[in-house]
Parts: C-alpha cells; sequence; structure tokens
C-alpha cells in the first residue's frame, strides 16, 4: 500500500484520504448456472486491485492507471460512456451509479493498481468496479449498504458499460472470507460461508494463456438457448427458469426440445445439483468426493455446455493422470482461460513437469496460482 500512496502523492501532489483493496475471486463449482437463477460456490483470491482516493476542489475526476502508465479525465456532469476510455469506463460507471441512486458526487482523483490478470475468469473488472465503489462510498462518506456498493458495481459493467454480467463475481468480492467459500443462490442473494479443510490439499489454478477471441456471442447465444428452453417446458410444467427444472423434465422433454438446446439445459441442470453436493461434501470435509464433482464438471462442460477448448482439455486429463490429483475442471466462462484442480501439495512438482509439457505441444506457458480463500472488500486506510 506504502507504494500506493506514493504513486498518488507522485500523480496528483496529495495523499490519498482513501485506500481500498478488492480481491479476484474464482468459481468452485456452478459454472453458467449464474444467469439461469442457479447456485454457485465461489472463493476470493489473493490477487488483488488496490484502490486510491483524494478529493479534488473542483468538479473533474482524474483517473491514474499506475500499472499502464495511463491517465483518463472527464467531469461529473460528462459521465458518459466512451469506448477510447477504456479501462476508465469501470470506476467511471460506479460513479454514475452510486448518482442514479441519488448520492451527491464530489470531484476527486483516483489511482488504481492491481496484480489480478484480466481476461481469464479471475473476477478482475469485478474487482476494479468493487473497490472503486467502496472507495468513493468511503470518501463521500455516503453510507451505502452494503448491496448498495454491491449493485453500483455490478450495474457499472451491465447498464453503463453494456457488458452481459451478473452481480455474482462482485456480490463474492465483497463479501468473501478467509479461509472459507461462499455459496450464493443467485435468485435470492442468500449466501454461507463454507470453511475450506483442505489440509494437506491445494486448489490450484492454471491459467493455460490461450489467447481469447471474441466469445461474447456465443456466450449470448448459450443463454438465449437457456430461455427458450424454459419456454418449452413451461408448456408441460411453469417456471421461470432453468433453476425450477429437473433432470427428468428434461430427460421427458426429448422431441419436445432440440437436443442441442436439451443438453445445454441439462448441464445447468445438473451443475446446480453439482454445486449443492459440493456444499455438503466441503462441509464434511469430503474433499474426494469433492473432487470427482470437478471431473464430471468438467464433462458437462466439454461434452453438454461446449465451453471448452483442446488446450483445457489436455490440462484437465494429464492432471487426471497424476497420482494425487482429486479432481479438475474448467473454471470461467470457458474458451479459454483456467483449469482449478484439486490436489496433493506433494503432487505439485509433477504437475508443473506436465506443463512443461504442455508447452511444447500447444506453444503457450501456462502458470500456476495457489488459491488461497481470502477475505473480501478491505479498506486498507484509514486505518479501523
Amino acid at each position: 500500500m506504502s507504494n500506493l500512496f506514493s504513486l498518488h502523492r507522485a500523480e496528483y501532489g496529495v495523499e490519498p484520504e482513501v485506500v481500498v483493496s478488492a480481491p479476484g475471486s474464482v468459481n468452485l463449482m456452478g459454472e453458467h448456472t449464474d444467469y439461469n437463477d442457479g447456485y454457485v460456490i465461489q472463493a476470493a483470491v489473493v490477487l488483488h486491485v488496490e484502490v486510491a482516493l483524494s478529493l479534488r476542489k473542483d468538479n473533474s475526476l482524474r483517473f491514474y492507471a499506475a500499472d499502464l502508465s495511463e491517465r483518463k479525465r472527464t467531469t461529473i456532469a460528462n459521465l458518459k460512456y466512451k469506448r477510447e476510455d477504456r479501462w476508465a469506463n469501470y470506476p467511471k460507471g460506479v460513479l454514475y451509479e452510486i448518482a442514479q441512486l441519488g448520492y451527491p458526487l464530489k470531484g476527486l482523483d483516483m489511482t488504481i493498481r492491481g496484480n489480478i490478470p484480466q481476461g481469464i475468469g479471475l473476477a478482475a473488472s469485478a474487482a476494479l468496479c468493487t473497490a472503486s465503489a467502496e472507495g468513493v462510498n468511503r470518501l463521500l462518506d455516503l453510507d451505502m449498504t452494503q448491496m448498495q456498493v454491491i449493485q453500483s458495481s455490478s450495474l457499472s459493467e451491465k447498464a453503463f458499460i453494456g457488458l452481459d454480467t451478473e452481480i455474482t463475481n462482485h456480490f463474492i468480492t465483497y463479501v468473501a472470507k478467509k479461509g472459507s467459500a461462499v455459496f450464493l443462490d443467485n435468485r435470492s442473494l442468500a449466501y454461507e460461508y463454507i470453511p475450506l479443510q483442505l489440509d494437506k490439499l491445494k486448489i490450484l489454478i492454471t491459467d493455460s494463456n490461450v489467447p481469447k477471441g471474441s466469445i461474447e456471442q456465443e456466450l449470448k447465444e448459450r443463454k438465449e438457448e437457456c430461455s427458450q428452453c424454459v419456454e418449452y417446458l413451461n408448456k408441460k410444467r411453469p417456471g421461470n427458469s432453468l433453476r425450477d427444472y429437473s433432470i427428468d423434465d428434461l430427460q421427458n422433454s426429448m422431441g419436445l426440445i432440440p437436443e442441442n438446446m436439451r443438453r445445454l439445459c441439462l448441464h445447468v441442470v445438473e451443475e446446480n445439483q453439482r454445486v449443492l453436493e459440493a456444499r455438503d461434501f466441503l462441509k464434511k470435509g469430503n474433499l474426494p468426493a469433492y473432487g470427482k464433482l470437478l471431473s464430471r464438471s468438467h464433462e458437462s462442460l466439454r461434452d453438454n455446455y461446449e465451453v471448452s477448448c483442446p488446450e483445457i482439455d489436455w490440462l484437465v486429463k494429464r492432471a487426471a493422470e497424476i497420482d494425487g490429483v482429486y479432481g479438475s475442471r474448467l473454471t470461467g466462462s470457458g474458451f479459454g482461460g483456467c483449469t482449478i484442480t484439486l490436489i496433493r501439495e506433494d503432487a505439485l512438482p509433477e504437475y508443473r513437469e506436465r506443463l512443461e509439457e504442455y508447452e511444447h505441444i500447444f506453444g503457450f506457458d501456462a502458470t500456476t496460482i495457489l488459491c488461497e480463500p481470502a477475505d473480501g472488500v478491505k479498506v486498507l486506510f484509514p486505518y479501523e
């Protein structure tokens, strides 16, 4: 944090008045269930975004991305999305959404830095938005509720920028607790903490470093098919989302629903069930059973929801061959990104040797991050 202080002082000539940190997050079970009113289990990771803020005497808004050495500026009266502002649209959107709630804004300077890799499914943008929202809340003494901070953070991406995202990552980033995963019901937003008793096991995140093209259209089509499937199922039994239907409902609808659509929705329905089972297994410390669910989840993401790719499948398959690996699967939206692997600590050297083979075959340097469940958003200064 001291370095962020000096960066902010060098940029603006004043000390920051508030510094806030927010972590990235990783999905431990429940992929593509969130936009179907389903369940997820996620945990914050030790990687984070830090935001430093200070008040100005005018109505200007200035943003400095220290990692990029880039600067953007606007005014309170001109809070609009601009494509050329790229990363600055996230804190701009937060300010806009806070104003929409009726809170008065003031001019401010903001310095941003972080170490969460972007675009690989570790919620880097949610961390930036959440840290910005809580930072503005504290700087301006707005006394916003937890949900107002989370919603302002989420709507920055969904409404202001226009991304097709859910509130899930922003929620987890805010409420996460060190040493625990969070079980979240995306319909009611009720949540509970699940202590992770890993003992000598580790949850290892592996970034495939597969270049991601534009996947928005692919994901949009899958979301639309999930909604269409609900319309078909409604002809037999009323429901608002796939959350309201069972595996039997889908099996009994063969012939009524196009087969590809039925397989997509079968993943969602079964994945919801896996989340509930994973919650019970993790509570009981039954890690081998949880590991098997990870592997089953990947098979479904690969074969039913079709969001995996050869590189990710290779990483999962080779991990399964190692003595000491309990399970592995794709995590994040798919088409590249990361895997999570439940692995014994003494098996890590062999696992990392396999990654050398991965680079020889695919030409990408896969990197690993140990997932140590962290706390959610923190006010680092002023000290509380």
